[in-house]
């Protein structure tokens, strides 16, 4: 199993857009072969000890696969060239955390 947080960091003013994008988006990434888990998650405050303040331009895409392979294929995948044309210039950074059970 293949675990993803894809940290995406948004230029001001560019959220909602991103976001719809992102939505628009779900239906067909859930579809692929290996996809087990595609969430778009916020930060939220809390008081909780340790937790990092809240991002409010972040929006983290916590992602499970099946394998490393159904992973790249995402990522090849004409819905998410699409995607990624549609969101460049939303974008800030990215960063891809790809971890696995241990």
């Amino acid at each position: 199993m293949i675990h993803v947080l894809a940290t995406v960091q948004l230029h001001e003013g560019k959220r909602e857009l991103f976001l719809d994008a992102l939505r628009a988006n779900l239906a067909a990434v859930r579809a692929e072969v290996g996809c087990v888990l595609y969430v778009p998650c916020e930060d939220i405050a809390t008081e909780i000890p340790r937790a990092a303040a809240a991002r409010p331009n972040v929006v983290t895409i916590v992602e499970r696969w099946s394998d490393l392979e159904a992973l790249e294929a995402h990522l090849r995948a004409p819905h998410m060239i699409t995607y990624r044309e549609k969101v460049k210039d939303c974008i800030a950074s990215a960063q891809l955390q790809i971890l696995h059970e241990v």
